[in-house]
């Protein structure tokens, strides 16, 4: 044992888990944690203009890195981003939550504090939490070790937001820490049950004619893929995925399926997915924007894998690790070779929208931005159009793809491409999104400028909320929103700034913008009419819309929807 402050303990252990920034908003509860952030240099503080967006930055961080902190202060920070938060939790992404909170003493004696109901109320904002984490403490002088290991180890694990409450007046006090580093483990499977599931399902692909699998978020976010692929390559099993898991495997391999999203799925795809005698599922999760409105079809007979069990022909195997469980397979399975399937065709990048006076359409864009993507690249997009015309995309190898396809906050993207660009600053970072979505969050294009970040941001201006047109609103006025100067923005944020930008309303233009050399951020903004939008956009639109509202709501008027 040692001695450490409070503080500093909690940054050596973030340190020791993979964090290296910590984003947020300073304020009077958390700065006494924040000065020893700043003496200490053990990690990078990014701070961002809110909450929300220190949240979503939070978010894509860990996606690519791992695990990431957070930094608010009591009430109004913690409120502020637990929308962000709430995302991370719904998508199985990692974050600590670190909130500045009111001292002991004032929780001791009572006293009411600003950034409180000013009520008496001791747990409100921790009672929030409660339903946006997997686990939450507040730290005390006695606590402090065994909650700050027991936080971090929680979140590693479940791959889920944790909340951690530092009182303002702990965090110079010392206490005794451990010397050793903090080791961050999956639990150990259950010999006999890791053994039982692993025959059980070796025997089922033995015995299958048309074995498949489908992949949904979890089997990136617990780090599979590499078994997956093995698996799948010693059993020629084609790997179909979810919209959730765009890219978690090679699209342009022989054994990539296509993505799997019911009714709206490639006829090729279906097949492979709802025809299969032993169809294997990693973390699948029946979510209405993911299975295009519970249109999807998985054979009764599946073999369900989730992190820590897995259902096999109506038995149940408890503490089996996913990991685990899928070395065990591919360790027992016997070899195949000369399986078969139907390759589907590449999804159509956006609609078929013919030109109309040289004006630039999604079907146009789309296909150059194809041509645009390498090797390598990650992708961040945006809920509603962006999303619409990327899942379309064929991604090259080693490709990132990045979006909140089940909580779906609009705004979530911008705050998001921070995170990931400080996680991977060697890759090339794409942010595709739309006025509407941009204008939650544009501010922290400023963040991106003052940390000489360079990525390149595609927006679409066509004039307001494209996705909820294919919903309901047409022509509303509720789904438009002002007009800004949207290519001029980076100047305005970040004078003096060598961002190259574009204003582009033709194919020609647009794709002059793409020749541009990236020393720099690329901001191209591509004017196009309202109402053309991808086709898998206004398929889903339409979903959604009897989902929704039901066989009498008014999508059904004449011109009520794109």
């Amino acid at each position: 044992m040692t001695t450490s402050t409070i503080g500093d303990f909690l940054l050596r252990r973030l340190r020791e888990a993979g964090v290296h920034q910590l984003f947020g908003v300073p304020g009077d509860f958390n700065l006494e944690f924040m000065q020893q952030l700043e003496d200490g240099g053990v990690l990078t503080w990014v701070g961002t203009c809110n909450e929300l967006n220190a949240a979503y930055a939070a978010d894509g961080y860990a996606r690519i890195n791992g695990i990431a902190g957070l930094v608010v202060t009591n009430g109004v920070g913690a409120l502020s981003a637990i929308n962000g938060v709430a995302g991370s939790n719904s998508e199985h992404v990692p974050v600590v939550v670190v909130c500045g909170s009111l001292p002991l003493k004032a929780v001791d004696q009572r006293l009411l504090m600003h950034h409180t109901p000013a009520d008496g109320s001791q747990n409100t904002f921790y009672r929030a939490y409660e339903q946006a984490t997997a686990a939450q403490a507040r730290i005390t002088p006695q606590n402090a070790v065994a909650e700050i290991d027991r936080l971090i180890t929680t979140a590693w694990q479940l791959k889920r937001p944790v909340y951690l409450e530092l009182p303002s007046d702990i965090s110079y006090l010392d206490i005794a820490v451990p010397d050793e580093p903090l080791r961050l483990t999956l639990p150990a499977s259950d010999p006999e049950r890791l053994r039982t599931a692993a025959a059980a399902i070796a025997a089922r692909l033995s015995a299958a004619h048309a074995p498949a699998v489908i992949l949904d978020l979890d089997a990136d976010r617990f780090g599979v893929l590499g078994e997956v692929t093995e698996l799948a390559e010693k059993l020629k099993l084609p790997i179909a995925t979810m919209v959730s898991s765009k890219a978690v495997v090679d699209e342009t391999s022989p054994l990539s399926a296509g993505i799997y999203g019911g009714a709206g799925s490639l006829p090729e795809t279906k097949k492979v997915v709802e025809d299969s005698d032993c169809l294997l599922t990693i973390g699948y999760r029946r979510v209405d924007l993911t299975t295009g409105c519970f249109s999807d079809a998985i054979p009764a007979s599946a073999i369900h894998l989730n992190a820590y069990s897995a259902d096999v022909d109506g038995v149940n195997y408890q503490a089996v690790t996913l990991k685990d469980l899928l070395r065990a397979v591919i360790d027992v399975a016997e070899p195949v070779a000369g399986r078969q399937f139907g390759r589907p065709a590449p999804l159509p990048v956006a609609t078929n929208t013919a030109p109309s006076e040289g004006k630039l359409t999604q079907g146009e864009y789309w296909a150059a931005i194809q041509d645009f993507v390498r090797e390598g690249d990650v992708l961040i997009a945006e809920d509603g159009t962006a999303n619409g015309g990327a899942w379309g995309l064929t991604l090259p190898p080693a490709c990132t793809f990045v979006t909140q396809a089940v909580w779906g906050s609009i705004g979530y993207s911008v705050g998001s491409t921070l995170g990931t660009l400080l996680a991977a600053p060697h890759r090339r970072h794409l942010l595709f999104l739309g006025d509407g979505s941009f204008q939650l969050t544009a501010q922290e294009i400023s963040t991106m400028l003052r940390h000489d970040l360079k990525p390149i941001i595609f927006l679409v201006n066509n004039g307001g909320y494209t996705i909820e047109r294919t919903i309901l609103g047409k022509t509303a006025r509720y789904n438009d929103v002002a007009n800004w100067d949207y290519a001029r923005l980076p100047h305005v944020l970040h004078p003096g700034t060598t961002a190259r930008t574009f204003t582009v309303s033709t194919i020609e233009e647009f794709r002059k913008a793409l020749t541009a050399p990236h020393d720099a951020m690329i901001f191209i903004e591509a004017i196009m009419d309202r109402f053309d939008t991808p086709d898998l956009l206004r398929a889903a639109g339409l979903g959604s819309a009897e989902l929704d509202f039901g066989p009498r709501g008014p999508q059904h008027r004449p011109g009520a929807r794109i």
